[in-house]
């Protein structure tokens, strides 16, 4: 595979093109590959965003801006989110140029006869070569080409972000290191939606697979924002070991345009979003997930409400779990948090439109 290509269909990539597409791209390839349920899609290269930012002129001026600043190390927040601001404008301003429009075109197209929706509904999702959970942003329930363009520039924007600006100033990477992919697919319809780990990502048990469950889009559970349901499955006998139903009053659903939060009927709240049936298939995929990549995962799954089980549930991405661990806090790492907590908060990195 040529390391200048532009775009890829998902079943043309494996994790050995994590390079070129980033982890999560690489991934979806992966799990394509493997015959799991993925909703269709395509991605675009680091190689489009260097074309884009070369052809543009973005990428010499975030350089030469870049060189013009002093030593950021140490310096407060408003600092950060002003390089943001001004960075991200020199993405976001540029016009696309016609020959990336029109492959990017070209295959939303082919997307949308593949699922016989003309305009098909997507997401629009970040894909770095280094693992940065909740660093970039996504954009969900997309429709129309150039809707999808502008998110797609908005997403490589996100690479300079405040809180990434600031994690690569205080890590010592360059500001310029993270260059984004970017995942288009097939938005699903959630009736539920949630994560799934296959080994306990706080004691470090690996005999156990752990799901967090809410109503609507895994965005109402991957935001931390709400109560959510938790079930537990024991690894080798697939049994239900522990059930705990959250009163969810709050889930994240499609709009018109975009997603937004929804109040979840009363009658819904304190049931299970999931069936037993349900449990133990999403438990299944996590299991064969970990014995294909080879390491336990952290993986992102829905039940599209237009499908009937068992082929209602879809995987929408898995990477590396990382299990917590206990050890002193450095410096960098207690402003990285501050800054965290200053301009990232969790509902506010999926946006509705």
């Amino acid at each position: 595979m040529s390391s200048g290509k532009l775009i890829f269909r998902f079943e043309e990539l494996g994790q050995e093109h994590k390079n070129q597409v980033g982890r999560k791209c690489a991934n979806l390839g992966e799990m394509t590959r493997m015959g799991l349920p993925i909703p269709p899609g395509f991605t675009t290269s680091i190689a489009m965003y260097r074309k884009f930012a070369k052809e543009t002129g973005a990428a010499e001026e975030i350089s030469r801006y870049v060189g013009s600043l002093g030593e950021l190390k140490g310096q407060n927040i408003a600092v950060f989110d002003e390089l943001s601001q001004n960075i991200r404008g020199m993405i976001e301003d540029k016009e696309v140029p016609k020959d990336i429009s029109k492959k990017v075109g070209s295959y939303y197209q082919e997307l949308g006869k593949k699922v016989g929706v003309p305009d098909v509904a997507v997401s629009v999702r970040s894909s770095g070569t280094e693992s940065r959970p909740g660093m970039f942003e996504s954009y969900l329930n997309i429709t129309g080409i150039e809707d999808v363009l502008d998110k797609i520039k908005r997403v490589w924007a996100s690479a300079y972000t405040a809180r990434a600006i600031a994690l690569r100033v205080n890590k010592d990477i360059p500001i310029m290191r993270d260059e984004l992919a970017v995942a288009v697919s097939k938005m699903v319809n959630a009736r539920s939606a949630g994560i799934g780990f296959t080994v306990d990502p706080v004691t470090g048990d690996a005999s156990k697979i752990i799901i967090d469950a809410n109503w609507g889009l895994g965005e109402g559970v991957v935001s931390g924002a709400e109560n959510v349901d938790k079930f537990v499955v024991d690894k080798e006998t697939l049994a239900i070991s522990d059930t705990y139903i959250g009163k969810k009053t709050k889930q994240v659903i499609n709009k018109k345009k975009g997603v937004g939060w929804d109040d979840v009927p009363a009658k819904k709240q304190s049931i299970p979003s999931l069936s037993n049936d349900e449990i133990v298939a999403i438990a299944k995929l996590a299991i064969l997930l970990e014995e294909r990549l080879g390491e336990p995962q952290d993986m992102e799954w829905a039940i599209d409400a237009d499908f009937n089980p068992p082929d209602n549930i879809f995987l929408l991405q898995t990477r590396p779990a990382k299990v917590a661990a206990k050890k002193p806090e450095a410096v960098t790492d207690r402003m990285i948090d501050l800054i965290t907590k200053r301009f990232y908060r969790p509902k506010d990195r999926y946006h509705s439109n």
